[in-house]
């Protein structure tokens, strides 16, 4: 499946659920994913597709979460399943 029908149904199943999901390139995502929508509230997630049959190294996942941190917002990879289900992972970063 290429990556613009990937990144399509995370975007579908996030406007299923509520969430308002704009473009997060500013934010070095794929969305910025704000509960009401810009200039009512600030996004508190910041979401990266992951197309299917990828990796992520550790190196992008901490740049992409020290990107997150310092913006304040979480850091969520979304990946697609073989049933087309969108899967989420959140990470919280704490210092030690």
């Amino acid at each position: 499946m290429p990556l613009f029908e990937e990144k399509m149904l995370i975007y579908k199943d996030m406007r299923r659920r509520g969430l308002v999901p704009r473009p997060g390139l500013k934010f070095g995502a794929d969305f910025a994913v704000y509960q009401h929508g810009p200039g009512i509230d600030h996004s508190p997630y910041v979401i990266s597709a992951l197309p299917r049959g990828s990796k992520l190294t550790a190196l992008e996942l901490i740049r992409a979460g020290r990107l997150a941190t310092s913006v304040k917002k979480k850091f969520v990879i979304a990946t697609i399943l073989s049933n087309n289900e969108v899967r989420y992972y959140g990470f919280v970063w704490t210092k030690p």
